[in-house]
């Protein structure tokens, strides 16, 4: 079971220049959430802060009871061992063989003895479709199939949380769509804690349980993916509050969806901007009448 991202009143910037102000969400326990944002907008930046990599100038990340921003080292190495990230180009080690890529670390992190580690890598390997390309260096393969040694390095230690930062980068239409497809049905196998960073605007469409937008150095909007993709949700408040136990999702496409209840309040999504919210719509907002 994933865990819950707690992020309040976070602020960061590098000198003078100011990268994102006062950025507060709610990433839910278990669930694909999508970050959109153009290139520069800081989506990066924010996986960063998450995982404790940057510290913010203002603000908390709350993971566990555990503010990553303030807390020790020790305590920040421990609540690491939560995360797999998926880096933009995989990553990978290249004079290594995808085998001891993904082997990486379990020897690192782990006592583990070599037959339990091959017995792990090789289920990881099977779980992102790559069973039999074990002794292939990532010179030797496809930009989707290093991709998908990365997430298998990523969920190598099991990790109750999952960071991708642009999994689609690179990709042609239909890596994408086999990548995409993919993170739906691990999410809903291992059923961690999913946080994407991207500017694909079909990723967000067909992914996520909940889309984010950074635009214009804040969060313009945050919430259920069908509310925010509607033109009727795009235009007005967000509701404050989800219920207690949440319906059971259908599938999406040909894809997944597991039925599962939740308990507890939600964070509230965030208002939508409305030109934010054209933009993600990819229709303008409206203009006031004096301007038509």
């Amino acid at each position: 079971m994933g865990v819950e991202i707690q992020i309040e009143h976070l602020t960061k910037s590098f000198g003078k220049s100011l990268i994102w102000k006062d950025v507060t969400l709610t990433v839910p326990a278990g669930e694909i959430c999508v970050m959109l944002g153009p290139s520069g907008t800081g989506k990066s930046v924010l996986l960063k802060t998450i995982i404790g990599l940057l510290k913010p100038d203002e603000g908390s990340v709350v993971i566990e009871g555990v503010d990553i921003a303030s807390c020790p080292e020790r305590e920040l190495y421990e609540i690491r061992k939560l995360f797999g990230v998926l880096f933009q180009d995989g990553a990978m080690f290249g004079s290594m063989n995808l085998y001891d890529n993904v082997a990486f670390p379990l020897r690192e992190h782990t006592k583990k003895s070599e037959s339990e580690i091959r017995n792990i890598v090789m289920e990881k390997m099977d779980l992102v479709g790559l069973l039999g390309a074990e002794d292939k260096l990532p010179g030797e393969i496809s930009g989707g199939m290093r991709k998908r040694a990365g997430l298998a390095r990523a969920l190598v230690l099991d990790p109750e949380i999952v960071l991708f930062d642009e999994p689609d980068s690179g990709l042609d239409p239909v890596r994408t769509s086999f990548l995409n497809q993919l993170i739906i049905d691990l999410n809903a196998q291992i059923d961690a804690t999913f946080l994407i960073v991207t500017h694909d605007i079909n990723t967000a469409r067909t992914v996520p349980d909940n889309i984010g937008l950074l635009y214009h150095k804040h969060l313009a909007m945050f919430g259920p993916r069908e509310m925010l993709l509607s033109s009727e949700g795009a235009g007005r408040p967000a509701v404050p509050q989800r219920p207690a136990c949440r319906p059971d999702r259908h599938v999406r496409g040909e894809g997944r969806r597991r039925a599962r209840g939740r308990e507890g309040p939600g964070a509230a999504p965030a208002a939508p901007d409305p030109a934010a919210a054209g933009a993600l719509l990819g229709h303008p907002a409206p203009q006031p009448a004096c301007a038509r």
